[in-house]
């Protein structure tokens, strides 16, 4: 599904489903003290019902199932939802996958204890969706804001890729990524409260294999570019990694959480 929003990438169109494959393969990468933080909350945990958005092949929910929550994942590429079935079927998982835009979700109300949006927040129309995602909730129920970015300007290796993406996608806003708090829309406090959040510094380790498959399955290149660019861009940044990057290397990130609460 072709997706443009003049808010991301300047309104360049991008499509999930062109690099499912590559997202399902390498971008599973959120190191174990990223999942512990929203464990150590309370959340997502045994007993609870959980409403994973913009799922994508199903990272968050597959990596918390051993937790004991009842997972229900929802992406609006149909392609990402096929890879998260395919994955939580290999590893014997029940989760409920389901193909919708998260402006399009009809569950009844006070279904979820918890709502967890990873890595794709700022897509949503915030106006359409915070009550909706309110009604979803029962009293007191969570809204969890996830986020983890590489560091472009303290990370040579990570710097010198996301420059290579810039190349072929100048307008890509994925850009640029500082420590930073999850930005909430202030139509959110309309029925949400900040209760919390917090930012932290991982060390994500990779191969040049496994790095050029996460940096290749992004927006800016897999989604967006054309078979030609792609091609290009591949060859381009095989060599690069050839001449900056060890066989094994560790990438800085930095992670963030918040927790919304329902009013």
């Amino acid at each position: 599904m072709e997706i443009r929003d003049k808010r991301i990438d300047d309104g360049k169109a991008f499509d999930w489903g062109k690099t499912s494959k590559e997202y399902a393969k390498f971008r599973d990468i959120y190191p174990e003290e990223f999942y512990k933080k929203i464990i150590d909350r309370g959340l997502c945990v045994n007993g609870q019902k959980v409403l994973d958005l913009g799922t994508g092949t199903g990272v968050v929910p597959r990596n918390m199932y051993k937790y004991g929550a009842q997972w229900t994942g929802t992406d609006i590429s149909p392609e990402q939802i096929e890879q998260a079935k395919i994955l939580a079927a290999d590893g014997n998982m029940k989760i409920d996958f389901i193909a919708a835009a998260t402006e399009q979700l009809d569950f009844p109300k006070e279904s979820f204890d918890v709502i967890t949006a990873c890595q794709c927040f700022w897509y949503f129309d915030h106006e359409k969706v915070m009550p909706v995602l309110a009604d979803f909730l029962k009293p007191n129920g969570k809204l969890v804001i996830l986020y983890m970015a590489w560091l472009p300007y303290e990370d040579k290796i990570a710097g010198n890729s996301e420059e290579m993406i810039l190349k072929y996608s100048p307008k890509w806003s994925g850009c640029g990524a500082t420590r930073r708090e999850n930005w909430v829309p202030d139509v959110a406090y309309k029925y949400f409260d900040k209760i919390e959040h917090e930012e932290y510094d991982l060390m994500v380790p990779f191969t040049k294999e496994s790095w050029h498959g996460r940096v290749r399955a992004s927006r800016g290149i897999g989604a967006s570019l054309n078979p030609e660019e792609l091609a290009r861009w591949d060859a381009e940044h095989r060599a690069l990694l050839d001449e900056i990057a060890p066989e094994k290397f560790d990438i800085l990130h930095y992670g963030a959480i918040t927790v919304l609460q329902k009013k």
